[in-house]
């Protein structure tokens, strides 16, 4: 379990994040039009994952913001926001900040937080997803990991975009 903290108070997730230099799992999550999407459907694209409890508050929506705007110059690379928000909030949320240089997918009826040990265990929080960064290069392996030790703070973006130089 990753020790987390909320505003100080301490939390914890499932499990850990994968480690650097092993394969991600094949997922499943739902888009805006409630398609599965699955890791082979990035096949050959360097992947940078932001993962967040709910794109409704403030610095989840940031990052989101961010990652879109850092994302357009990146090549052959696809970010990922993944929430247990439902896909309709994801895909409002996207469309009303003109954000079409990510995928927004929900992890509302996976097991995608479980199995990357993003799901938070305890806290009023309990069941939605850590804020967290995971990036792989074009065959799924991970370059680089970021469990965000502070839900109310930002991910280190640099850090993150510099595993794809």
């Amino acid at each position: 379990m990753a020790d987390i903290t909320l505003k100080g108070n301490s939390i914890k997730s499932v499990g850990n994040l994968p480690e650097v230099g092993s394969t991600l799992p094949d997922f499943s999550l739902v888009d805006s039009s409630l398609n599965e999407k699955r890791l082979k459907d990035f096949a050959g694209k360097r992947k940078i994952y932001n993962i967040f409890p709910s794109i409704d508050t403030g610095i989840c929506a940031a990052s989101a913001r961010k990652f879109n705007e850092e994302a357009a110059g990146l090549d052959n690379t696809v970010v990922i926001n993944v929430s247990k928000d439902l896909p309709f909030a994801l895909g409002r949320f996207c469309a009303a900040e003109g954000l079409d240089n990510v995928e927004s997918l929900s992890d509302f009826r996976s097991t995608f937080g479980d199995d990357l040990g993003v799901t938070l265990a305890d806290s009023p929080m309990k069941g939605l997803l850590s804020r967290a960064v995971i990036v792989t290069d074009e065959n799924d392996k991970v370059i680089y990991t970021e469990q965000v030790p502070e839900i109310v703070h930002e991910p280190n973006y640099e850090n993150a975009l510099n595993a794809l130089k």
